[in-house]
């Protein structure tokens, strides 16, 4: 497959630009990016779930122009997402030749069925019941059953978009004895995923999209990790070297720590990690996309519940087991998706600030009008958010503005930690600035915060600790004179021999 020139366009928002792409016969092929880099875009263009609006691709030296997936797959494209598309209350079978099952006399030959389900999963070296429902199997039998059903229909292109999210160390091995066969049988594979150790441990080729642009295309045998986070991240290391700029009467103070998480972790999501947490202090948390940033915020506030360790304040084991729990528990969290997860937007940005408030005091006691808009009032004004109008539906307010209310609400609940994750994506600089500053000044009056970010520069000058992930796992701790871009870079890169659980 080869695709050159590839451009896209929403709305006159540009998704991709001039992205070439190619894919070799017999060829495993990694495709990262950070979030927004284009990843999804380019897949939905080749497997025909969107048409490009520049470009050309060809397949077997064809130009070809998929217009939907069935066309794709007509062509030899196949596709198995991230969630399994099969349907979990038929059997084995039934999956593996839904829409074009064998009959006999007008009738499906269910015999006829089951002998070539049969033969079918042996090419993968898979015995199993193939009357049995999907269901009664694990997710990574079903991702080979997804897998042989794509393939059995296409045959010449397989694209895996984060086939592993799911799956123990023991089910990633099977997965990749699987896809070693099929490029051994010269398929060609894409294969998106976040996790570093995995595209070395599989694949040939890798290439990386940033902001919609190719950054490059290279051989895994001759590219080293680092150099690799670097064109993820779009940062060479010796233009990012600054220092951390906190003096030593800034950093958090030593000592006993009244926010603890002990082996604190939730399997498949996260691996148990030990993290304190003193007032007036900011721990940063780097990783690439994937890493588990969001997902250690997740169980920092009761959105997913650990299955391992245990959190405590003040010397008292809490039990975090939904969100209103964290909220009593003094505990705020501003997510990553503002625009789904944070706002909600028919609402006004009086009501939308006085959420979780109201959560913390309870439905039964409702905020009245009056309140609520005296609360939006003060901090529209401290926080200079525009328009200044409490009474406006927050969806018509800017990126960064939203942003400040999302802010405001917690505040307005005067937490002992505010977890923040990527509060200043898809902002402008103004408001950039403004929230920066505003983490600096709760962090001098006492507050304790978790602030999670890609942007490396930013946690360099804003954390006193950082707190590096890499494939689910905290692997290390960078403090002081360490938090420095390079640092983090070099620990998230570094090789991690355990795969996550």
């Amino acid at each position: 497959m080869e695709a050159r020139g590839i451009g896209k366009s929403f709305l006159g928002v540009t998704a991709l630009e001039g992205v070439d792409f190619t894919l070799q016969r017999g060829e495993i092929h990694a495709l990262l990016g950070e979030n927004g880099a284009g990843k999804s875009t380019l897949i939905k263009i080749l497997t025909g779930v969107y048409t490009r609006d520049r470009g050309e691709m060809r397949l077997d030296g064809k130009d070809v122009t998929p217009a939907n997936v069935a066309e794709a797959q007509a062509l030899g494209i196949g596709t198995v997402y991230q969630e399994v598309n099969l349907l979990e209350n038929l059997t084995v079978a039934e999956n593996l030749f839904l829409g074009r099952q064998p009959s006999r006399f007008g009738f499906i030959d269910r015999r006829e069925m089951r002998r070539r389900a049969k033969a079918l999963l042996a090419r993968y070296g898979l015995d199993i019941d193939v009357d049995a429902l999907l269901s009664s199997y694990s997710v990574a039998i079903r991702q080979i059953v997804a897998i042989a059903r794509a393939v059995d229909l296409s045959g010449k292109v397989l694209v895996l978009d984060e086939p592993t999210a799911s799956l123990d160390s023991q089910e990633v091995e099977m997965l990749f004895v699987v896809l070693r066969r099929l490029r051994e049988q010269g398929l060609g594979i894409i294969i998106i995923t976040h996790f570093l150790n995995q595209v070395y441990a599989v694949a040939d080729r890798v290439t990386v999209l940033r902001n919609g642009r190719l950054v490059g295309s290279r051989a895994l045998a001759e590219l080293p990790r680092l150099e690799l986070i670097s064109m993820m991240l779009g940062r060479e290391l010796q233009d990012i070297t600054r220092e951390h700029q906190a003096q030593e009467e800034t950093i958090a103070p030593i000592g006993e720590a009244p926010i603890r998480f002990a082996g604190y972790g939730k399997r498949g999501s996260v691996a148990p990690f030990d993290l304190d947490i003193r007032p007036g202090e900011v721990v940063g948390v780097a990783g690439l996309l994937g890493s588990g940033r969001s997902e250690t915020a997740f169980l920092l506030f009761g959105i997913d519940r650990a299955d391992s360790g245990t959190a405590s304040i003040d010397g008292q084991e809490i039990a975090l087991s939904s969100p209103v729990a964290a909220i009593s528990n003094g505990f705020g969290f501003c997510p990553e998706e503002r625009k789904t997860d944070g706002i909600i937007g028919d609402l006004s940005v009086a009501d939308n600030i006085a959420l979780a408030l109201q959560a913390r005091q309870g439905w039964a006691k409702p905020i009245s009008s009056r309140e609520r808009q005296a609360l939006a009032e003060g901090f529209i004004k401290s926080l200079d958010i525009r328009p200044a109008d409490g009474k406006r539906p927050i969806k018509f307010l800017s990126g960064g503005n939203q942003q400040k209310a999302i802010l405001a609400r917690w505040l307005a609940t005067d937490p002992r930690l505010l977890i923040l994750d990527e509060p200043t994506r898809g902002i402008d600089i103004g408001a950039h600035a403004e929230i920066l500053k505003m983490i600096e000044r709760l962090c001098a009056e006492g507050m304790s915060l978790v602030v999670i970010s890609s942007e490396l520069e930013e946690l360099t000058a804003i954390a006193h600790r950082v707190i590096v992930l890499s494939d689910r796992r905290h692997v290390a701790e960078l403090t002081g004179s360490d938090v420095n871009a390079d640092n983090i870079m070099q620990a998230i890169a570094a090789p991690n021999r355990t795969e996550a659980a």
